[in-house]
């Protein structure tokens, strides 16, 4: 669905998009797994793994955790004197956990702590213009900080709601990978979004969302200036220096190009679910960026089958430009309902 997610239907997946959701969701406990194959253009051996899982504390309170493993396959690691410095298994993982709360019949919050290891070079000791130095894994600490509000008018069959929601997603420590001396931003990030379902009648709905997202991290300002010998420095970007929380703050106006630059870092999302019989979905959806600030472009499209006990989710990513790395992307997802399995079970 084009990467909307803040305002959708909750679901075992709502850790990822926006945790608040959890308080809505239906049954006591319920887990998902997902799987991509990542930039297969490119390379055979890159792949995202997803778990999460939630847990019903009573009808207000919803805890969830989830983890998120990204295999980046095996890199030949080469110096700055062509030497080869051997073959490294790049990896990265986040481990987060999540409380949700019912504020009020249509309002719920929700927060969540975010542990991450990102391991790029597997140790490697490598040079720099100091020297040699030790790049080790990267740790740091994340929060996130959600809110979703939802309004439902209707009949039983003939229902309408409308939902908003918006996510403040790693916020926390910077990260480092030389051992402290030199520290870069986690992508902070603000996602909000909106919406609209419509249950024509028992057998047929649809819904259409629209959601907005900024990275909340100071706009790079390198600069480049010439030796006298023709060489290229690299001067360091002030904005390194800059506290998270200041980052964060001028994110919004720190754009060289002033405003105009400054909007095309939002990207947009659009997408659309239509369901029937509450077991067969379609959806579709477009993502787009500004060509400056990375120019992702592309529409996805997927199909649901949701029986007693699991569901079957399967998207495609079709891209906007020939030869782009996302093309041929596909995402498999399992949603395990528990409280379904166990009433099957009480049946028999």
């Amino acid at each position: 669905m084009g990467d909307v997610g803040v305002a959708t239907s909750p679901d075992a997946n709502s850790q990822y998009l926006n945790p608040a959701k959890y308080a809505f969701t239906e049954g006591q406990f319920g887990f998902s797994l997902s799987y991509t194959p990542w930039l297969r253009q490119l390379v055979n051996d890159i792949n995202l793994a997803y778990l999460a899982g939630f847990y019903r504390i009573d009808n207000e309170q919803v805890i969830a955790s989830s983890l998120r493993y990204f295999s980046m396959g095996d890199i030949t690691l080469t110096g700055l004197d062509q030497t080869n410095m051997g073959t490294v298994s790049p990896s990265e993982f986040a481990f987060d956990f999540s409380y949700s709360r019912k504020l009020s019949d249509r309002f719920s919050g929700g927060i969540a702590l975010r542990y991450i290891r990102s391991d790029l070079s597997g140790g490697v000791a490598g040079t720099s213009g100091a020297g040699s130095e030790l790049y080790t894994a990267g740790n740091a600490f994340a929060t996130d900080v959600s809110f979703y509000y939802i309004n439902k008018w209707g009949g039983t069959g003939t229902s309408k709601s409308i939902a908003a929601g918006i996510n403040f997603s790693n916020i926390g420590s910077k990260i480092s990978y030389n051992q402290g001396s030199t520290k870069d931003f986690l992508p902070a990030n603000m996602k909000l979004g909106t919406t609209f379902t419509n249950e024509f009648d028992d057998f047929n709905s649809l819904s259409i969302s629209l959601d907005v997202n900024k990275l909340m991290v100071p706009t790079p300002k390198t600069q480049l200036t010439y030796e006298s010998d023709g060489s290229v420095v690299v001067l360091p970007d002030n904005n390194s220096n800059k506290s998270v929380i200041s980052s964060i703050f001028d994110s919004f106006t720190d754009a060289p190009g002033g405003s105009k630059e400054e909007l095309q870092e939002f990207t947009i999302s659009t997408g659309a679910e239509y369901w029937y019989n509450k077991q067969f979905a379609s959806r579709a959806g477009y993502f787009n960026e500004a060509q400056n600030k990375g120019n992702r472009k592309f529409f996805t499209a997927g199909v649901g089958v949701k029986m007693n006990i699991a569901s079957i989710d399967f998207s495609y990513v079709i891209p906007v430009q020939r030869n782009n790395p996302l093309a041929n992307t596909i995402r498999f997802t399992l949603l395990f309902d528990v409280d379904s399995f166990t009433k099957k079970k009480v049946a028999q």
